[in-house]
């Protein structure tokens, strides 16, 4: 089979083809990323997974940083070899791999230092703040690699490696696999294995890929040595148009916290839990979306910069109808799984599996209305628009979700923090079409 170059005429299958390996990847590491919840859950008992699930929305967005360089760098980096500038290219890219370096360090002493008066703050006391320190130092040890690992899960793609991206991020999630049965269930470790088994995890996922392109020179990305000043001018233009991924997760991040203190109020520690469950497994299933859409984005900052404007047309045509049959098979399966699914994380616990399965039939319906806005997002940082992108993911994942999740339990309890989940889907992706329709004459698609 031919090699699919980002200068191609991309039909639905080639499409498909081409972030295909994206898609696999997302879901492969969201997967290895619910090992964790699996084992900490059925090996070391409900308290240490409310404990992992409340700590993690802080991991997040200390590491998410990453996808800002990925997807901001990898936008700026497609379009240079879109106007055909290779070496700019590469000086680009490894500019934005040292950088995403020295702040990882940089987040990780700074983690050390705040995450106890942090989780504190968050309202954990007694042995849930005591495991949620435990868990979370362990992890930030890795954390410079962690944010390496979302970084090349963007910048693979942009290298027209997607399916070497997959192949690492297999190799990182079987080490996080592999280790998690060994020291939680063989060893009896508990929740510090599972911790040390996700940062062994993200060392693979980040240490490969440097070795990888700093020595294969024929890569069409690879890394350098700088030559004078770094390009501060690049570093902020990637900043400010990868902000709208980082404006995602670390929105994400804290709307999880301001869940787990709604949940603590009308539910106690099940209700952390069982949020934790419809959050590992939505980070599957979005991760459908996400992966679409990181894969996507190379392509269409390509044939942007190449003034293809034909090409992207069809791009922006073709990518929402595959959202839309995306959407529906997943909501489809959210249904049809939300007791399995549930079963096999708090089965052990009737009460906590009945919330979880109800949960879950209200969660899944935001699955019909996520992927838009999602790719909304990532369709607008492809083609240098960080301010719209950004803004998309700020309603989405922060206003709107903030608002309903204060007002709907005051009517609904627990169940109106469900559909609090359902409303921001919707609300956010009637803004992503005013904004596509709006921009559409601005960039030619």
């Amino acid at each position: 089979m031919m090699k699919i170059r980002l200068s191609d005429h991309f039909t639905y299958g080639r499409l498909l083809r081409f972030t295909f390996p994206s898609v696999v990847m997302l879901v492969f590491t969201s997967i290895y990323g619910v090992v964790d919840g699996y084992f900490v859950s059925n090996y070391a008992g409900k308290t240490p997974f409310a404990a992992v699930n409340f700590i993690m929305p802080l991991l997040m967005i200390l590491g998410c940083v990453g996808f800002m360089f990925g997807t901001g760098g990898g936008a700026l980096i497609a379009k240079t070899l879109g106007e055909g500038q290779k070496e700019k290219a590469s000086e680009l890219f490894s500019l934005i791999v040292y950088a995403s370096i020295i702040c990882g360090v940089s987040l990780a002493l700074f983690g050390f230092c705040c995450i106890r008066s942090i989780a504190s703050l968050m309202g954990a006391e007694g042995k849930l703040l005591e495991d949620s320190v435990r868990y979370g130092k362990i992890v930030l040890l890795a954390l410079p690699f962690y944010v390496l690992q979302f970084e090349f899960q963007c910048l693979f793609v942009t290298a027209e490696k997607p399916k070497l991206g997959l192949y690492v991020t297999v190799a990182s999630g079987m080490t996080n696999i592999l280790l998690d049965a060994l020291f939680v269930a063989v060893f009896h470790q508990g929740m510090e294995g599972a911790a040390a088994a996700t940062a062994f995890s993200q060392l693979v996922g980040g240490v490969v890929p440097l070795v990888y392109f700093g020595r294969d020179n024929r890569s069409l990305l690879r890394l350098v040595k700088l030559k004078g000043c770094p390009d501060k001018r690049a570093l902020v233009r990637t900043c400010t148009n990868g902000s709208s991924e980082l404006m995602s997760n670390i929105s994400m991040s804290l709307i999880s916290m301001l869940y787990n203190i709604q949940l603590m109020k009308y539910a106690g520690e099940d209700g952390i839990a069982a949020y934790g469950v419809l959050m590992y497994v939505s980070l599957i299933f979005q991760a459908v979306f996400i992966g679409y859409s990181v894969g996507s984005a190379p392509v269409i900052g390509y044939h942007y910069g190449a003034q293809n404007h034909q090409e992207l047309k069809g791009l922006h045509k073709k990518s929402h109808l595959l959202i839309c049959m995306f959407a529906v098979l997943m909501f489809a399966a959210g249904q049809l799984l939300a007791e399995p699914l549930s079963h096999l994380f708090v089965g052990y616990d009737p009460a906590l599996m009945a919330l979880t399965v109800r949960g879950f039939r209200f969660f899944s319906c935001s699955f019909l209305c996520a992927g838009f806005a999602i790719f909304g997002s990532s369709f607008f940082t492809a083609l240098g628009d960080g301010i719209t992108s950004a803004l998309i993911s700020f309603l989405r994942t922060l206003v709107f979700q903030c608002v309903a999740v204060l007002i709907f339990p005051v009517f609904w309890a627990m169940d109106g923090i469900w559909m609090s989940i359902v409303a921001a889907e919707v609300l956010a992706s009637g803004v992503t079409f005013l904004f596509l329709a709006g921009k559409r004459k601005q960039y030619g698609y």
